[in-house]
């Protein structure tokens, strides 16, 4: 049995899409996923299957809740690489973000440049582009397009909530 953290983009906010964590662990816990904990509103699942679960998760959510959320799934693996390339890692974390990609991003390094703020820095390793925002990401442009600059879908957390992921990872240990 493999470990997986699962990250849905776009729940939860601003009264759309609403998903409710102990519901949710209900509903993966019946469709034979393990060991399923979540982490704040916002979408942060980890649990444990036997098999990767891609697409089948969005179709649960659509099926039980009515709307079909875009998920981001990674291996224990995928996500403890994703943690070691972190180029910003001696940083505070809530000034840290990593956005996980659906797909190798395809950036369009004209607009990063162009809404890059003078304070920000940003690597791309893979499917993660880290952010190091020491003014926060409230009013950054370049997190405001972030998608159109990467090409493809991506959700971001910042590196407080990696740890935490990185902590209930540890727990299964």
């Amino acid at each position: 049995m493999k470990t997986y953290v699962i990250l849905f983009r776009g729940i939860n906010v601003g009264g759309n899409n609403i998903l409710p964590m102990k519901a949710l662990t209900a509903v993966l816990e019946e469709n034979d996923y393990r060991d399923v904990k979540t982490y704040i509103q916002s979408g942060n699942v980890v649990l444990r299957s036997q098999k990767k679960p891609d697409t089948n998760i969005d179709s649960i959510i659509q099926n039980k809740f009515g709307f079909r959320p875009e998920v981001i799934t990674l291996e224990e693996s995928e996500f403890i690489t994703a943690i070691k390339n972190n180029p910003f890692s001696s940083k505070e974390g809530k000034i840290i973000h990593f956005y996980f990609c659906k797909n190798s991003p395809k950036a369009n390094a004209e607009q990063l440049k162009t809404l890059r703020s003078e304070s920000e820095e940003y690597y791309i390793e893979d499917k993660v582009f880290y952010l190091h925002a020491p003014h926060g990401i409230g009013r950054s442009k370049l997190v405001a397009k972030i998608e159109s600059c990467l090409g493809v879908p991506a959700t971001g957390r910042n590196l407080n909530t990696i740890n935490k992921l990185q902590s209930m990872i540890n727990n299964y240990a």
